[in-house]
Order: C-alpha cells, then sequence, then structure tokens
C-alpha cells in the first residue's frame, strides 16, 4: 500500500466528511432528512441517482466479467441500463406525484391502511438488508485486496463512514457524497478509456481483433456461451435486472428529493445518459484488462475478477491512477450503502414507527429523532451480518434485492396506478406472493444447493434449477396482485379517479400521505 493510495484515500474520506458537515447544519426536518427538502434540481438528482445506481458491483464487477468472459460479462451492462426505460416510463412521475418518503407512502395513497403499508416496509427492509450485505461484504474485500487490511477492520471503516453520513447529514449528505462520487467515477472511467483507447492507436476495429488473440477463448470471447449457457436461466437473470430497478427502494426514494414531476422525469433522462455511458466504458476497460493485465494475473489477485479496473490503472497509467481508481472505488461503496441504510431506516421510522405504531401523530422533531434511531440501528444490524457473512458468496444476494424489488413491489406499483380494480387485498397479495415466491425458490435454487462442495452455501441437488427465479416469481407476483384483487369484493373507483388524477398532474401532492 503505497502512500499516494493513502492520501487519496484519506482525501476522499475528508471530502465526504466536510459534505457531511455543512448538510447536518441544513437538517432540520424530516423532510429534510428523508428527501432533501425536495430541493434538488434535475441535474443533482440525476447525478445522485447514478452515484446511487453505479455500484461497485457495476464498476469492478463488470470490467473484470468482460475480461474474463468477454460478451457474456457485458449482459449485466444491457440488463442495468435498459432497466432504466421502465423507470422512465411507467414509474418515476406516478411516485414522485403520489408518494411523500418512501414507497408506502405511495401505495398508501390509493389505499389507506396499516396492512398494505407495513406489507410494503417489509419488502423495503427485506430488498435493503439483501443489497446492504452484499455490498458491505464487497467493501470488506475490496479495501482489503485495497489496502491489505483485515476484513472486519474494512467491514467498520465503511461501516462507521455510511452512519455518519446519514446520522448527521440524512438524504443532504447522501446525495452530494453520491453526486461527488458519479462524477469521479465518471472522470476515472474517461480517462482509463482514453488511455487504451491510445495502447490500441485508437482504432476500436485493431482492439477487437487483439483482444481475440490475447485471451484463451479465441473467437469464443466475442460470442455468447462462455459464462451464460441456460438460455432460460439467462432470460430470468434480465428479467430481474430489467423490472427489478423500478422497485428498488434506495432508487425510489430519489423520486421525492425534487419538487415535482417534470424534474423527477429530467433526473431519470440526466441518470439515463450518465449510466448509458458508463457501461458502454465498461467494454474498453474490459478489453483493456484482458490485453493489458491478462486473464492469470485478474484471476491471481481476485477468482471473481474484481480487481480487473484497479490492475488496469496500474498497468497503462501506473501507481497514481492505480491510488485514484481504487479511492473512487472506496467512494463508491460508501454512496450505496448511505442510500441503503436511508432507505431501510425510512420504512422503520416513518412507516413503522410514524404511520403504523404513532398513526400519524407524531411531532416534527420525534420523525427526526427516529429516523436517526433508525438509521443507526440499521447500520449496526448490516455490519454484524457483514462481519459473519464473509465467507458467502454474496453475487446471489445481489440478484436477489433485484428478484424481490421486481416481483413484490413493481405489481403493486404498476396495478395502484394503472388498474382501477386493484384493491387492498390485491394489494397485500401481490406484495406477500412476489416476496414469498421470490425467497422460497432462491432458497431451493443452484445459488444455495449445489453437487460441488464450495460452489454454494450447502451440498446437495437444487430442487429449483434456475439461479435466479424471476422468470417463475414476477408473473407470481402479478398473479398473487390479480387473484386478490378479484376475490375480493372490495372496490372505490372514486379512489381510483383521484389517484389518476394526482399521478398524472401532481394535484394536490402535499396533501397525499397523511
Amino acid at each position: 500500500m503505497s502512500a499516494t493510495v493513502i492520501i487519496l484515500f484519506l482525501a476522499i474520506v475528508l471530502l465526504t466528511l466536510v459534505i457531511t458537515f455543512f448538510a447536518a447544519r441544513k437538517t432540520q426536518t424530516a423532510g429534510d432528512f428523508y428527501t432533501a427538502g425536495g430541493g434538488l434540481t434535475g441535474m443533482q438528482n440525476g447525478l445522485a441517482i447514478a452515484g446511487d445506481y453505479l455500484s461497485a458491483a457495476s464498476f469492478l464487477g463488470i470490467a473484470g466479467a468482460i475480461a474474463l468472459f468477454g460478451f457474456d460479462g457485458f449482459f449485466y451492462s444491457i440488463g442495468f441500463l435498459i432497466a432504466y426505460l421502465v423507470v422512465l416510463f411507467l414509474v418515476a412521475e406516478p411516485l414522485r406525484n403520489l408518494g411523500k418518503y418512501t414507497l408506502a407512502d405511495m401505495i398508501n395513497s390509493r389505499f389507506d391502511a396499516r396492512k398494505v403499508r407495513g406489507a410494503a416496509a417489509l419488502n423495503t427492509i427485506t430488498i435493503s438488508t439483501f443489497y446492504m450485505i452484499a455490498q458491505l461484504v464487497g467493501a470488506g474485500a475490496l479495501i482489503q485486496l485495497l489496502f491489505g487490511i483485515p476484513y472486519w477492520m474494512a467491514v467498520l471503516i465503511v461501516g462507521v463512514m455510511m452512519t455518519i453520513y446519514v446520522l448527521f447529514g440524512g438524504m443532504i449528505a447522501t446525495s452530494w457524497v453520491q453526486i461527488v462520487k458519479a462524477v469521479l467515477l465518471m472522470a476515472g472511467m474517461v480517462v482509463m478509456t482514453f488511455l487504451v483507447l491510445l495502447k490500441f492507436n485508437f482504432n476500436i476495429g485493431q482492439m477487437f481483433t487483439d483482444v481475440k488473440s490475447v485471451t484463451a477463448h479465441g473467437e469464443a470471447y466475442l460470442m455468447p456461451g462462455l459464462q451464460y449457457t441456460d438460455p432460460l436461466g439467462t432470460l430470468s437473470l434480465m428479467l430481474a435486472l430489467v423490472l427489478g430497478t423500478a422497485g428498488l427502494p434506495h432508487i425510489l426514494m430519489r423520486f421525492f428529493t425534487v419538487k415535482d414531476a417534470q424534474t423527477a422525469r429530467s433526473s431519470v433522462v440526466i441518470a439515463t445518459w450518465v449510466i448509458g455511458i458508463f457501461y458502454v466504458l465498461t467494454l474498453f476497460l474490459g478489453f483493456g484488462a484482458a490485453a493489458f493485465v491478462g486473464h492469470e494475473t485478474i484471476i491471481a489477485a481476485n477468482p471473481g475478477g474484481n480487481m480487473a479496473a484497479p490492475l488496469l490503472a496500474q498497468a497503462i497509467g501506473g501507481d497514481w491512477l492505480f491510488a485514484f481508481i481504487s479511492a473512487v472505488a472506496f467512494a463508491t461503496i460508501l454512496a450505496v450503502v448511505a442510500g441503503l441504510v436511508l432507505s431501510g431506516a425510512s420504512a422503520f421510522a416513518h412507516d413503522l414507527y410514524g404511520q403504523i405504531i404513532k398513526k400519524g401523530k407524531t411531532t416534527e422533531a420525534e420523525q427526526v429523532r427516529a429516523a436517526r434511531y433508525a438509521s443507526l440501528a440499521v447500520s449496526v444490524l448490516s455490519i454484524v451480518l457483514a462481519l459473519f457473512a464473509q465467507y458467502l458468496n454474496v453475487a446471489f444476494l445481489v440478484s436477489l434485492a433485484f428478484c424481490i424489488a421486481a416481483s413484490a413491489n413493481l405489481p403493486v406499483i404498476l396495478y395502484t396506478v394503472y388498474w382501477k380494480r386493484f384493491n387492498t387485498t390485491g394489494a397485500v397479495t401481490a406484495m406477500l406472493t412476489g416476496l414469498l415466491s421470490a425467497l422460497i425458490l432462491v432458497s431451493i435454487s443452484p445459488s444455495v444447493f449445489s453437487p460441488v462442495e464450495g460452489a454454494a452455501l450447502f451440498v446437495g441437488e437444487p430442487i429449483f434449477p434456475l439461479t435466479n427465479p424471476a422468470l417463475v416469481s414476477v408473473p407470481l407476483g402479478f398473479l398473487g396482485g390479480y387473484i386478490g384483487t378479484i376475490l375480493s369484493k372490495e372496490t372505490d373507483m372514486k379512489r381510483y379517479a383521484e389517484v389518476k388524477v394526482k399521478a398524472n398532474t401532481g394535484y394536490k401532492r402535499s396533501g397525499v400521505s397523511h
């Protein structure tokens, strides 16, 4: 670990703490804590969404997957990007118009029922927990590799930092940490892409020809089928990625940080451009790592390929670029986990405590205090779970989070906005069917059971063949909502007419969630 790495690492930590200090002075009300007072511009929120979404899995995982598996590594890039079209066209505007702080607020704008809010809060907590464990375990492993410190210490460093951001600065600090991280990450990507293209004399055709010859896979490297050999399994994974983003609580929460639906739309467009450019550039990083670092070196540093991007930085830009990319990878993790803590805390403090236990009868000071206590509790729980999960294969936890979001949250969001017959029973059955089917199917899938020792959590034959169950659990979520609605006689056309107007116009938005 060189002095350069330590200096840049500390500079990023110091910068984020300065942001938190100024944000803490502005965080007075529950609205400030959860949604930055709705004061972000489209550009700021667009960058923050990109900062929230482009996790270490995106930055390190995809570059490594492309370096090792060529075309198949690019699948995640495609799925993650296309997902934003679903968010843009179906979810962003009605969510912003109907909600206040959380996803449960949006659903409850149509069904003023505690059981609906409880089910939505349960989904949010489950998704945030799975995603958080995966991020923290990934963070621990990454910092252990980069800085040579023990895993438990690495998890504690990330855990303490994310707690400080959320506890003191709330959504304002979290947003600005995400914006700074998005700008730094894109700068790093552009510099590395430029250096890779410089090595190939800015000839993309030559790059494709060269990477075929430097990998052991030859022609197959640029063809599908190296990593994903099961078409149904690949389709199921893509379905989870494309539909899951529109149900991820920490992403949906970002739409409440802007003043109106028009700004929400413009922020999705900006985020889509940033994320789109980022994923195109991962191709150059992956090919660059394959050509200038080499398969054996990447595997030796980390069997999953997660060190491909930092090793490429060292190969083409020396220690300074390696230090910068390593520090950016650290900032990437901090920005994502802070957003996750905030979404988990909002489900506990706002939905469960404020609306279900206290029935909405809380003062502003009580709401902020509850939010801070909940943030602390979520952080501590996540750190403890991550310390025990060091040797778990956490890759499936991320795809499970996407799968639950697509199966349990997306059906109820779409039905709430677009189906007039939909009712309270349908909302609860949609959420619980999606959640339980995803959890049960994953628990009997190849992610958990494998005949090869060490390949999964347990040794044994999987009962369910697909690694990611979205192909089955997403239709079950929609079906659960449909059957629950049809079997229940309850309808409220007047409430739906109101919701439809509010969802499309934002009219009377301030009174929606009270």
